[in-house]
């Protein structure tokens, strides 16, 4: 750092070596910014009130600190922020004007012209290409990052854990230092911004105990402006300060623990400049964390554009707040310093405002181009359409297409349902342009859907080519843990990006022993125990993977996939599609669940996880061999999943494979177990031993069933294979420990509707779920609460007696 003295103030300490006149410089360069930013601000609250676009959230208020911030913001560091960080994105390099009001406008016609989600979030959620054209990893190194920002209060602050977590192991795993595309030595910091309003979340207090514990390089930046909506803090934070209760956390140089922190007033532009300047140069170099507490903070137009703080806002504050207002502040400091006149400030002034005013133009422009070109082809259809009508029909298609012509809405979907109701109108003429319309629907409909569902996946995961287990006459016979080990242990050998984090993962190996000695063999660093905080264990993996790492980050049980599921739905999950395609984050999710005893460990929740999870791969294996081979497929591609590995299955003796690290079991394919003739059971996991089971007891009585593992809830049936089996047996079951109506009817939609199994029935289908109520303790608890064997026998034999109560007669 260096230092720089201005007549009659104190000396500032800055991070850079700068003259007295290239300070002046920057000063004056980083009063331009924010007066760009908060113009942007003002301007985009106008756009939405008057109806150009649909909603707005602004970072007013809080130019001067992401100007200070920023100039610690060096190439490889990471921001995992939230919705008012506008300037600092702007400071940076990595916003444009242009780019914040395509956001504003939602353009999804060219992600280039926003990157930050392609149209598909809100304004203010940013987010920097991490991934090119191909999705192969940008040099992070080389660029300032910014993860991809999500709306749910504090979940930013998970991800910050990992992203800082990755830098702490760049740094101490010796294998990973070379890699200059994610890290140069661990040196970067990854920036986590929060309102004071959201630190009342859980996330926020669980990602702060953790990084304490982890001492990663994490620099936590609190914009507190008093109140959270309308809320003042006095409902929000015990004693109405956070630098007080955050006090415990400070930096014990005896334990070598905590957190630096520091406090500042969010208009003070120097004292801000040099808190910055010396909190994130420890941070970086020492690996301590940090918590910067901004106080005295403004938000001039309120929340959003969903409503006026005056309505909550005492006269007394609202005053306070044009006083103190930064901008205002820095300005009048610039003036007591000399730095600059005050007609030079005017004219900077006039100048942002003129070029946000020409950025917002084009940025509008630009949005309508496509949706513009579609409706004159529209409105020129609709002319031909008239011109071969009858006069009363005419008249009725020319007036939607003046209708649209002079309508205020410039959207895709008004022009949709113009060309709908031209058709229902017209749908009993048989005229040639009524086809030039369907046509032109048709296109639309076709190029305009991708722009707003694809990137769901990448796909990689789907491309891994399968390899079946290879076994010989003496495959040594093994319990499944026993699998599961040998496997991690390979996997661990031959890829130094791999890490493992979980309750009781590290020492003990896993509380079913999969992991058994591999820290002992591997380090801390790459098998690890944590705390007991599901939602940060799910954090940490999310940030490091989106840094080049591998993580397998461990739920203990899949009861306790509720803590950190909220994690997996709002990030994790929508991360590739967020972004179209712009970040990754491959991280595989271990767990274990189905039948074990009691309410909290014998979940089967997988109707709650497959529609929360859309965007992850759901694996659900009956075996530790087939959960390897898992593992394998998704070690070859690059997306997120989760691994439910069966819970009573550790113990149970399984054939080691010769090609234990190779074999690949591919994903939406299902397996047939058990070949038979006259009804179908499709099921998963350990459902699949208690059908196979059943298979025997049913051939007593002569009949034949035939058992389906679907392997993947998510992917489902890829190539629709089970509707060849009931083309054969005409009758289907489908089975599984979930509630009613969860995973049975999941999979019951997919193939009765989605693969029209409907045609080829001669019976109803049948669901066979467990109870509604979760799976009391004991034997007789699990008898009395999930299908047993015999529940799977009469379920398969009232099918039977319906089609021949003859041969099969209800005599139970």
């Amino acid at each position: 750092m260096t230092t720089v003295k201005l007549e009659g103030m104190p000396d500032i300490e800055t991070q850079n070596e700068l003259s007295l006149e290239e300070f002046k410089t920057e000063v004056l360069q980083d009063y331009k910014i924010g007066r760009i930013s908060r113009e942007a601000s003002l301007l985009g609250r106008k756009e939405v009130l008057t109806g150009k676009a649909k909603f707005g959230i602004f970072g007013d208020g809080k130019e001067v600190v992401q100007l200070a911030m920023a100039k610690v913001f060096m190439p490889g560091d990471f921001r995992s922020g939230y919705y008012r960080d506008q300037t600092f994105m702007l400071a940076i390099g990595q916003l444009t004007v242009r780019q914040f009001f395509a956001q504003l406008y939602a353009d999804v016609d060219d992600v280039n012209r926003e990157p930050a989600s392609g149209g598909r979030q809100m304004n203010g959620h940013f987010a920097t290409r991490s991934l090119d054209e191909n999705g192969e990893w940008l040099y992070l190194t080389k660029q300032k990052n910014s993860s991809a920002d999500i709306s749910p209060t504090a979940g930013q602050m998970l991800r910050l854990l990992g992203l800082a977590y990755a830098s702490k192991l760049y740094r101490q795993n010796p294998e990973l230092q070379d890699n200059g595309k994610f890290s140069v030595n661990g040196n970067e910091v990854a920036f986590g911004t929060i309102g004071n309003a959201s630190t009342a979340e859980g996330h926020f207090w669980e990602t702060v105990n953790a990084g304490g514990v982890l001492m990663a390089p994490m620099a936590i930046s609190i914009w507190d402006d008093g109140y959270g909506i309308s809320v003042p803090n006095k409902y929000q934070v015990t004693k109405q300060d956070l630098s007080e209760i955050l006090s415990g956390f400070s930096f014990d140089e005896e334990k070598e623990q905590g957190y630096l922190l520091f406090t500042a007033n969010g208009w003070n532009y120097p004292e801000l400049m040099q808190t910055y300047a010396a909190g994130i140069t420890a941070v970086r170099e020492r690996h301590i964390p940090a918590i910067f507490h901004i106080q005295e903070l403004t938000q001039p137009q309120g929340h959003s554009t969903s409503g006026s703080h005056e309505r909550y806002k005492s006269k007394e504050r609202l005053d306070w707040e044009k006083e103190f207002d930064c901008m205002v502040k820095m300005r009048e400091w610039i003036l007591e310093t000399e730095i600059s006149t005050e007609e030079e400030l005017i004219a900077i002034e006039a100048d942002a405002k003129k070029y946000v005013r020409e950025e917002q133009k084009a940025a509008f422009e630009q949005s309508l181009t496509v949706i513009q070109a579609d409706r004159a082809e529209l409105i020129d259809a609709f002319k031909q359409l008239a011109g071969q009508a009858d006069e009363k029909l005419a008249s009725e298609i020319l007036e939607i297409s003046r209708q649209l012509s002079e309508g205020l809405d410039k959207d895709r979907r008004s022009n949709l349902n113009a060309s709908w109701d031209a058709l229902r109108l017209s749908l009993h003429h048989d005229l040639p342009g009524r086809q030039t319309i369907i046509d032109w629907k048709n296109s639309v409909l076709r190029q305009t859907q991708p722009k707003y569902s694809s990137h769901l996946h990448s796909g990689t995961a789907m491309r891994v080519i399968e390899v079946k287990p290879i076994y010989d006459n003496h495959a040594e016979l093994l319990d499944g843990r026993e699998i599961l080990n040998k496997y991690f242990d390979l996997l661990l050998a031959r890829d130094p990006r791999v890490f493992a984090i979980g309750e009781d993962v590290g020492k003990i190996g896993d509380v079913n022993q999969g992991m058994a000695g591999m820290q002992d063999k591997y380090g801390d660093l790459r098998i690890t125990d944590t705390g007991i905080r599901e939602a940060s264990i799910m954090g940490q993996g999310i940030g490091a993977a989106m840094r080049g790492l591998r993580p397998i980050v461990e739920i203990q049980y899949l009861d306790y996939l509720l803590y950190g599921l909220e994690i997996l739905s709002d990030d994790l999950s929508t991360l590739l599609y967020r972004t179209v395609g712009g970040q990754k984050a491959p991280v595989i999710v271990r767990t274990r669940g189905h039948r074990l005893e009691g309410i909290w460990h014998s979940g089967s929740p997988m109707g709650m996880i497959v529609n929360a999870l859309r965007g992850m791969y759901v694996c659900v294996p009956r075996n530790m061999t087939q959960a390897a081979g898992f593992y394998n497929t998704l070690m070859q591609a690059d997306e997120p999943a989760l691994i439910i590995e069966r819970l009573n299955g550790y113990r149970q003796k399984e054939r080691l494979p010769n090609n234990i690290g190779e074999y690949t079991v591919p994903l939406g394919v299902p397996e047939v177990i058990h070949n038979g003739e006259d009804v179908t059971i499709v099921t998963y996991g350990a459902c699949c031993e208690i059908a196979q089971a059943a298979a025997y007891k049913l051939a007593e009585v002569g009949i034949s069933i035939e058992i389906i593992d679907v392997q993947t809830l998510l992917p489902f049936d890829v190539n629709h294979n089970i509707i060849e089996s009931i083309k054969k047996t005409n009758r289907v079951i489908f089975f599984d420990e979930d509630v009613p109506s969860g995973g049975t009817a999941y999979m019951m939609q997919k193939v009765i509707e989605e693969q029209k199994a409907w045609q080829w029935l001669d019976s109803e289908p049948v669901t066979l779920a467990a109870n509604a109520h979760r799976p009391a303790y004991g034997t007789d608890g699990d008898y009395f609460s999930k299908p047993n064997v015999n529940d799977v026998f009469m379920a398969v034999y009232s099918i039977m007696h319906e089609t021949d109560p003859g041969s099969f007669p209800m005599n139970f």
